[in-house]
């Protein structure tokens, strides 16, 4: 009698294929919760090349739990400039607060303790938990909806909450007690690698006989989402108010770009003699000094389309305007030491060139404030 071999189960190729496979990436040279916690947070919507030198220079600033709860809020958003998606680094002091708190300066090694902390959700909690302590609990992200979607051929839109348990179910039930961190890490491997958003190679899948949709034919239109609203466009004067050789800069107090530092804006109003208007208004009296070009920027559902302007202050602005719009008055080095976003990014050029060549001017002889 012939004896038939008995087939290998999906998860055991992906197993097999990611000891083999994997990349040397630097969070997986670790066990350590928090580093773990931190790269996974980094990685959230960002790529992997571009969070491997923030991953380094965070961990050498704030090398465990403790030092980063004692930061000034303003320290962890400076390291994180560039990033983007800035909740993620308040939330991560935040939830460092919290494990001072509570649980001794260490990360919670318990899944739904770990849900209970700013900035953690399913996701990411499977993570930590998986990969720091071998517990066996998914971690489905894009990368894994997308591979489970294709696999098993769920033809159904993946933003839908039964749609999205079912997919949680087929992670959970395959997932093995013996190695659960990396088999989470196989499948967002997977999924980075090979079972990309379009052209996937399949050819080179180890899950290619098991997968719905290659037999299907249907690999690039799965996974079904619902479709997005257009992003909102929004007119944004972006003003470097210049006095005493210094530019003002203004702490953000809205969700938007929270705690971060930036110029003057202007929502919905791009015309010089407007915004001289506007800051009439507020007591604020400038000098039009020209236009310094123009920039956009991309919000996850929003565009600012920008220009720049430059106002020379003929005073120096009242102490309690200054106070109440959390303003500081930035020279070059201020411009390097403070946390402001990308979106400033062509502004904070303009004002250093504007400093380097001496076209900012002084405006009435007061004590300024200063950093």
């Amino acid at each position: 009698m012939i004896s038939v071999p008995k087939p290998v189960p999906w998860n055991e190729k992906l197993m097999r294929w990611y000891r083999q496979n994997k990349r040397a990436l630097p969070w997986r040279e670790t066990s350590d919760p928090y580093a773990i916690w931190v790269s996974e947070i980094m990685l959230q919507q960002t790529r992997v090349e571009a969070v491997k030198e923030y991953y380094r220079r965070f961990l050498v600033r704030f090398p465990d739990v403790a030092t980063l709860a004692t930061a000034p809020e303003e320290d962890v958003l400076k390291l994180w400039e560039g990033l983007g998606y800035y909740s993620r680094a308040r939330n991560l002091r935040k939830a460092a607060l919290v494990a001072v708190e509570h649980y001794g300066g260490h990360l919670p090694g318990c899944y739904e303790e770990l849900l209970r902390l700013p900035g953690i959700g399913e996701y990411t909690a499977g993570a930590i938990v998986s990969i720091a302590y071998g517990e066996a609990k998914p971690a489905v992200d894009g990368n894994v909806k997308r591979v489970i979607a294709r696999l098993t051929g769920e033809r159904e839109s993946i933003d839908r909450p039964d749609v999205q348990k079912r997919l949680w179910g087929k992670v959970r039930d395959a997932i093995p007690k013996s190695d659960p961190g990396s088999f989470n890490q196989a499948l967002m491997e997977l999924g980075a690698t090979l079972c990309t958003p379009r052209a996937p190679k399949c050819d080179a899948c180890p899950l290619q006989a098991d997968c719905d949709a290659y037999r299907e034919g249907d690999m690039e239109s799965l996974p079904v989402h619902e479709k997005k609203r257009p992003s909102r466009i929004v007119d944004v004067a972006v003003c470097l108010l210049n006095c005493g050789g210094k530019v003002y800069l203004f702490r953000r107090r809205e969700r938007l770009l929270h705690g971060l530092y930036v110029f003057w804006l202007a929502q919905g109003v791009t015309a010089p003699g407007a915004i001289e208007r506007l800051l009439g208004e507020e007591g604020i009296h400038v000098t039009y000094r020209g236009e310094l070009g123009e920039a956009t920027h991309v919000f996850t559902h929003l565009i600012w389309k920008m220009k720049l302007f430059h106002f020379a202050l003929e005073a120096v602005p009242p102490e309690n305007w200054l106070t109440e719009n959390q303003a500081v008055l930035a020279d070059a080095q201020a411009l390097h030491s403070l946390p402001l976003p990308t979106a400033m990014k062509a502004a904070k050029a303009a004002a250093l060139e504007l400093m380097e060549i001496g076209a900012v001017e002084h405006c009435e002889n007061r004590v300024l404030p200063t950093v």
